[in-house]
């Protein structure tokens, strides 16, 4: 960097807490720091150095937990997250192309030390190439592999956009799905228009377990509300409704913050100080009479946002005027729904 005159920076993570997925965990803090770290500097792409050689054992490993189609679509060229569109711009080069190119410039880097740890799968994977190699299951295999899935996700994406249109509402952070033509869809789509709406509901990062995922719509079609995910299911009059767990939503926080990792207040209120944005919860649905006008279910509601003043309720507007006042300021979903088909 100091030869090309470029500024750098080299941020710090200090959150890992010795538990759990040591290669996950850091994953996703050094996309948290680079996001960060290029919002600071008004910069709307970051491009990362994965090589066709990561992509090759990206697919290996998913292919070794059972992963469907959308797994073994590998790491894509871009992708928009956390505000940031993240571009991969060598998915196409081996490592060691890329390691010869640096090296004939005299241009260094640095080795990870877990790189060949053998206690990450990864580390794991990447051995094994060698062995499969003979087989035909090269790298630049696995990497086509990874295209073609890709473009059978994008025909899947497109079906499941297509049944969102015609059979999903979205109503107060809640989807009501019409339940007739959920039925008549295939059940990859069924699937994959329930797994879009837990993650965006529940803000997992990932899809649940397929056995999961349907034991959930078995027991839903009963009528009873099931949890999965942060999310409860049910089928109720002609429609599958998938509702935030009340028990699950986030911490109070401040009138102009994201609450729930979906809502805020627009516009801002202009008195924001005191004010806190939070689950209207039973408290707040006992002081709204007619709640039931609305259609909703309870526990959507009941997790459906509210403005408060300490403990006195301000607003709350997916259920209602409060003692019958209108024109409180309005939130709004801000995070966006998976199948833009809809309407936020």
């Amino acid at each position: 960097c100091a030869r090309l005159g470029l500024p750098h920076e080299t941020p710090g993570w200090t959150g890992w807490g010795g538990r759990g997925n040591l290669q996950d965990a850091a994953r996703r803090a050094r996309l948290r720091l680079l996001a960060d770290w290029a919002r600071r500097h008004d910069l709307g792409a970051v491009a990362l150095g994965h090589t066709l050689d990561d992509q090759a054992e990206t697919v290996l490993m998913r292919l070794a937990r059972g992963s469907g189609v959308d797994g073994l679509s590998g790491m894509a060229a871009a992708r928009e997250a956390d505000g940031v569109l993240w571009l991969r711009p060598l998915l196409q080069v081996r490592r060691a192309d890329l390691r010869d190119w640096l090296s004939a410039r005299g241009i260094g880097w640095d080795e990870d030390p877990s790189n060949d740890d053998p206690r990450f799968l990864r580390v794991r994977a990447r051995q094994a190439m060698a062995t499969l190699e003979p087989t035909g299951l090269t790298p630049d295999r696995l990497a086509d592999t990874a295209e073609r899935m890709a473009l059978a996700r994008g025909a899947l994406e497109r079906l499941a956009a297509e049944l969102s249109g015609r059979a999903v509402r979205l109503r107060a952070g809640a989807m009501q799905i019409e339940a007739a033509p959920f039925a008549d869809a295939p059940e990859e789509t069924r699937l994959r228009l329930v797994s879009a709406g837990l993650r965006w509901i529940g803000g997992a990062d990932y899809r649940p377990r397929l056995s999961s995922l349907r034991q959930a719509l078995d027991r839903a079609g009963t009528g009873r509300w099931h949890s999965l995910s942060g999310v409860l299911l049910a089928q109720r009059r002609g429609s599958l409704w998938l509702c935030r767990e009340p028990a699950r939503t986030g911490p109070p926080v401040p009138a102009d913050a994201l609450w729930d990792r979906r809502w805020r207040l627009w516009p801002p209120p202009d008195a924001a100080k005191g004010l806190s944005l939070a689950a209207l919860g039973a408290g707040g649905l006992s002081q709204l009479p007619n709640w039931r006008d609305t259609g909703l279910p309870r526990h959507a509601l009941l997790a459906s946002p509210a403005l408060w003043r300490g403990t006195d309720l301000i607003c709350a507007p997916c259920a209602g005027p409060v003692g019958g006042q209108e024109g409180a300021p309005a939130a709004q979903i801000v995070a966006e729904y998976p199948y833009p088909a809809l309407p936020h």
